[in-house]
């Protein structure tokens, strides 16, 4: 009896077992639901940092460095002495173009003593006519030779000027290129001895290729800002140092090239920002970002939902349905991690985010609702 009822229990079990439909699991997948931001447009530039003045402090004449009247790396008052180089030199010629100055001076007395002599007696046909012209000449020439004298004695004055060296801004200034007892002012020894810069503003000069120049002629805000004179530029520029830091003050165009270079394909741009603590030094590494237009709205997608095959984005649509779709998308510019979709998706349409190899079309998934970082959120 026991074995009857241990068979029967078998075979009942096999039977459920037979009849026992085999169930597929559905796969749960990422989507992110597309949306449109509204979002300003821009492009980063590389350049570099320079004073708003930075002047080259030069020795003018040669001779040896006898004084330097600065610290090196400090401010600089505009006429403040900086240099000071041997007048020994220049003051010999200073003293010899007195010499010739006197000499001239002598020459002309005698010279205007005989002309007013042989005047009257000219008129009386007392000296002969050549006389008489002789004494005009000489005269005419002693006034010459004078003012040439006087002349060089300016010039000598002039250049024993230049052996005292002042700065011609206020500013910082930097490291000198030569030390007291140095020969200076002719090569190959020193000939710039410093540099003063000014850094309540900075300046900050990139280059666009002819390619950016024209892509750029396309968003009106920019077109504008490249278009108008220097003073009436508007256009939002930020500024952004190797850390990644950004300078606290907004920017303007004041400098665009005239033509590209035919040498390197690029056009300069010239930038200011304003630099009140003069924290920015001239020679730093610079990122310009320039904004090419003012907010509008636009459909984004994270670019991990795309798949790039042969230069097409591809992507994988999720219907009401939950069944998976391909679809081509045409794209634009990308945002950090973003990219602008022009077509192939839709607002509010479900995307396939994650797990793409694991997707085929006409599969059906379980779709879990994935967020992505603000582009609008990185812009501010």
């Amino acid at each position: 009896m026991r074995n009857l009822l241990t068979l029967i229990l078998l075979i009942w079990v096999l039977v459920g077992c037979k009849n026992k439909q085999p169930q597929t699991e559905v796969p749960v997948i990422p989507i992110y639901t597309a949306k449109t931001e509204k979002i300003k447009f821009t492009k980063d530039f590389v350049g570099q940092t320079y004073g708003l003045y930075d002047i080259s402090i030069r020795a003018r004449v040669d001779g040896y460095l006898e004084g330097i009247h600065f610290t090196e790396g400090g401010r600089v008052k505009k006429g403040q002495l900086l240099y000071s180089i041997d007048p020994a030199p220049l003051n010999a010629k200073v003293a010899e173009a007195y010499g010739l100055v006197a000499q001239a001076q002598t020459n002309l007395v005698k010279a205007e003593s005989d002309y007013r002599r042989y005047k009257p007696l000219a008129e009386t046909n007392a000296v002969s006519q050549s006389d008489y012209d002789a004494a005009v000449a000489n005269f005419g020439a002693a006034q010459a030779s004078l003012k040439a004298a006087e002349a060089s004695l300016e010039y000598a004055k002039i250049q024993r000027s230049y052996t005292q060296i002042f700065s011609p801004i206020n500013g910082i200034i930097g490291r000198s290129e030569a030390k007291v007892g140095d020969y200076v002012g002719r090569e190959p020894n020193p000939v710039v001895l410093n540099t003063v810069s000014r850094l309540d503003s900075i300046l900050v000069r990139f280059y666009l290729t002819e390619h950016q120049y024209l892509n750029l002629s396309k968003y009106s805000k920019s077109q504008i800002a490249l278009s108008t004179p220097p003073k009436e530029r508007q256009a939002d520029i930020k500024l952004f140092f190797s850390d990644g830091s950004v300078h606290p003050e907004e920017g303007k165009f004041d400098f665009i090239g005239r033509n590209i270079d035919p040498t390197t394909g690029t056009l300069l741009v010239q930038a200011s920002f304003p630099n009140p603590h003069e924290l920015v030094r001239p020679g730093q590494f610079a990122r310009i970002r320039l904004v090419l237009s003012e907010p509008i709205e636009t459909l984004l997608l994270p670019i991990k939902c795309l798949q790039e095959v042969q230069g097409q984005y591809n992507a994988y649509v999720v219907n009401d349905q939950n069944v998976v779709e391909f679809r081509p998308v045409e794209t634009g510019e990308t945002l950090q991690d973003m990219i602008v979709i022009r077509s192939g998706i839709n607002v509010n349409e479900k995307v396939v985010m994650e797990g793409l190899s694991r997707v085929r079309t006409g599969m059906t998934i379980r779709p879990e609702e994935k967020s992505f970082k603000s582009v609008r959120n990185n812009q501010e």
